[in-house]
């Protein structure tokens, strides 16, 4: 699942405008963490526009080349951010998310979208590629440890590669908090979020006939690997743009549209659903059932109290296998990065980790 979406204009303040950040420290106390819910008075918003210094295509194996770029300070503090989806690709506004002048940001377009190369391939392309993705780019780059960025797919990814690798990350920053449980997938993909978005779902329902409708995953799976172009398309649009036009609190046609855009929806859509036919090639509860090897992990949990996506039922129970963690709630929000208070705290979030 994902807000990470094809580039929707945004506004910006330098840094020297933006509020002061939550803490100075690197890391916060190891007893419990903070929980918090409330509206800034003065919201911050995206550091400005940058480029990357350097880019690269690395060579994964089995057929796969991975976009990569590295944004901010060559010598600043090392951040990894993962995208949503999976399948949404990376886009300029996430480098946003971090202080250009203290961080050395990589950002990557994951197997098969984005600028990643076969586009929409399917084929080596699981949760456990991607760890070994992100690792790969670690060594690459010679970094001990990095902070790692994600949210939506990018918190499943980023849970994922933390307790996998734990050494290796010196904070985690995740948000819309997603762990691709089965319930999880129901609700948004079967029935539960259809209550809420009737309209909506009956475009996502309209290219699935009536006798398929019990298993919905699945028929979109036939749909989506069909021969032909035009079915792929068709319903590789329908279910994006449930996504795109159920993720934000208050509607967003411009970022429905967005998702829309054909090139962008077969891979988000193809790569999504292969990922949640598997149930994200994850055991039952893997990732709520590990969070206590995170306990010496400094981290940040941001969850929009109304996101329909990725529910705050899961966001909790993560909250309560690693309270250690602060619990940022965004009490005016959904799903998507750019609403305004969960984009707040990401930012203050990032600021607290910088070292200084």
């Amino acid at each position: 699942m994902s807000p990470d979406i094809p580039e929707v204009p945004e506004t910006s303040v330098h840094a020297a405008d933006a509020a002061a950040p939550l803490h100075s420290s690197m890391h916060a106390p190891r007893g419990l963490g903070k929980i918090v819910e409330e509206i800034p008075a003065s919201p911050r918003r995206l550091y400005p526009h940058i480029e990357p210094f350097e880019t690269g295509m690395l060579d994964v194996g089995n057929g796969h080349r991975i976009y990569w770029e590295r944004c901010g300070n060559p010598k600043g503090k090392p951040a990894v951010f993962l995208h949503g989806g999976p399948g949404g690709g990376c886009s300029p506004e996430h480098r946003r998310l971090f202080d250009p002048s203290k961080y050395c940001i990589t950002l990557f377009d994951q197997r098969g979208c984005g600028r990643s190369l076969p586009h929409a391939s399917l084929d080596h392309n699981t949760t456990w590629d991607l760890v070994d993705d992100i690792e790969a780019l670690r060594t690459k780059f010679g970094y001990a440890q990095w902070l790692v960025f994600g949210g939506s797919w990018g918190s499943t990814l980023a849970l994922a590669y933390a307790q996998a690798h734990a050494s290796r990350v010196s904070e985690l920053v995740i948000r819309g908090i997603f762990t691709v449980r089965r319930e999880e997938l129901h609700w948004y993909y079967q029935k539960g979020a259809s209550w809420l978005f009737p309209d909506r779902w009956e475009k996502f329902l309209a290219p699935i006939p009536l006798e398929e409708r019990g298993d919905l995953m699945r028929a979109y799976q036939k749909r989506l690997t069909h021969r032909d172009e035009a079915v792929r398309i068709e319903a590789a649009r329908a279910w994006s743009m449930w996504e795109g036009s159920t993720i934000t609190l208050l509607p967003d046609d411009q970022l429905a549209e967005a998702f829309g855009d054909p090139h962008y929806a077969i891979a988000f859509a193809r790569i999504e659903n292969h990922y949640f036919v598997n149930d994200g090639f994850l055991k039952p509860n893997q990732l709520i059932g590990g969070a206590h090897v995170l306990r010496d992990v400094p981290g940040v949990i941001v969850q929009g109290r109304y996101d329909v996506a990725t529910p705050a039922r899961t966001a909790w129970e993560l909250h309560k296998a690693w309270p250690e963690a602060d619990f940022y709630w965004a009490p005016d929000a959904g799903h998507a990065f750019s609403e305004l208070t969960i984009q707040h705290w990401l930012i203050e979030a990032t600021d607290r980790f910088t070292g200084e």
